[in-house]
């Protein structure tokens, strides 16, 4: 089960109780702030997408929206979302349940800059109804990034 693997990755660190279990979460980002008492913009969605036909897991705040001309110009490909079938085998994580953390080798992990302006926020922590609450320091050490991006858009840099 991809929540245990998440509770046990924190475990290490020491930080296992940063791992929650909520009753309901929802299928939004907004549903999500409502059930963890958050702004929606501070929830850390984790967006999966081919990339040279391997997976690549995008982390930004929740009130951005993939910019596809960025994407391009970042990865130098178009925005092709990993279907969400494949989540659980590609990733290791089931759809609903996607963040960057207990993956699978091999997947790479990029932080949207739309995330930097929070103190803190909220990953998916491998279940439908599991987050995982982070500063954004320790969000970029526990996801081990390939590095930061600016791929989102719809966003406002002031809090």
């Amino acid at each position: 089960m991809s929540y245990e693997k998440v509770k046990e990755y924190f475990r290490q660190a020491g930080l296992e109780e940063r791992v929650e279990v909520r009753r309901q979460i929802g299928d939004t980002v907004e549903h999500a702030a409502e059930a963890i008492g958050c702004l929606p913009r501070q929830i850390a969605k984790t967006m999966s997408f081919l990339v040279n036909g391997a997976p690549v897991l995008v982390v930004m705040a929740g009130d951005a929206k993939t910019d596809n001309a960025k994407f391009k110009a970042f990865f130098h490909e178009k925005a092709v979302m990993l279907p969400a079938d494949q989540l659980e085998e590609r990733v290791g994580h089931a759809s609903g349940a996607v963040c960057p953390f207990a993956i699978r080798e091999g997947v790479s992990v990029y932080l949207d800059i739309s995330l930097r302006r929070f103190d803190v926020v909220y990953t998916a922590g491998g279940s439908v109804n599991s987050t995982v609450r982070l500063s954004v320091a320790e969000l970029e050490k526990f996801a081990s990034p390939s590095g930061w991006t600016d791929v989102g858009k719809g966003w406002q840099a002031e809090v």
